[in-house]
């Protein structure tokens, strides 16, 4: 018999993920209704939490890692921003351990 105790509901699913878009550099303050959709959304397509966070490191750095002679970008405004990067990601897996090296590296920026 399995045992589903300890997944999410669809809400804390969704309250997760848009807890970790917006502690991000350079996203809103507050979600809106398109990013509760979003969300939603992943959590229909059953797109694992660990894929979530890494497409969410990997494309905010990569936009912390321009070259400094490029215009700034404009701030990201919805989470519809990262789905290029979360298809990117589920179709060709990161290794588990690489999770924990991008949330250095944005410690490391944000630190700076």
């Amino acid at each position: 018999m399995a045992v589903y105790e300890n997944l999410p509901s669809q809400n804390q699913y969704v309250d997760a993920v848009l807890s970790l878009y917006l502690k991000l550099p350079d996203t809103p303050h507050k979600p809106s209704y398109y990013d509760r959709l979003t969300a939603s959304g992943f959590f229909a397509q059953q797109i694992p939490m660990n894929t979530i966070e890494a497409a969410l490191l990997l494309a905010s750095l990569r936009r912390l890692s321009r070259q400094g002679e490029q215009p700034p970008l404009s701030p990201v405004r919805s989470l519809a921003y990262f789905v290029p990067v979360i298809q990117e990601l589920t179709a060709a897996p990161l290794p588990d351990e690489y999770l924990q090296y991008l949330r250095l590296k944005l410690r490391s920026f944000s630190s700076r």
